[in-house]
């Protein structure tokens, strides 16, 4: 919107001439309708800016110990399933004695292999 420091005197005498045929139209709405009909700009500045709904401090407590019970329930229940459903036993995957002495004897010769061949990496 521009200032009306900017605008010129034939543009303000014309807003003025506009301004006051809204007014006359807005009397003889009001004489028709027999009462008075806010503009838009009033409704808007008598609107409050409260929240439209509230509750209380009893009913949040109230509404807080129905979701934990609910909340408990929904567990409970979930919990009962995971039991039911129960997973087999692991396999034990560690190795014999004799499985990590057979291991341990490859990695021996594979590092003397390296070293006598001048590794330091394999």
């Amino acid at each position: 919107m521009t200032k009306l420091t900017s605008l010129t005197t034939n543009q303000l005498r014309q807003i003025l001439a506009i301004k006051e045929q809204i007014e006359t139209l807005q009397s003889q709405i009001q004489s028709i309708a027999g009462g008075e009909i806010p503009t838009p700009a009033a409704e808007e500045a008598s609107t409050p800016g409260k929240r439209k709904y509230h509750m209380s401090a009893a009913h949040r407590r109230k509404l807080i110990k129905a979701l934990a019970r609910a909340r408990k329930i929904r567990w409970a229940k979930a919990k009962a399933k995971g039991k039911a459903k129960s997973k087999p036993a692991r396999k034990d995957w560690r190795s014999s004695p004799a499985v990590k002495a057979k291991l341990s004897a490859a990695a021996k010769a594979r590092w003397a292999k390296a070293r006598a061949e001048g590794k330091t990496r394999l």
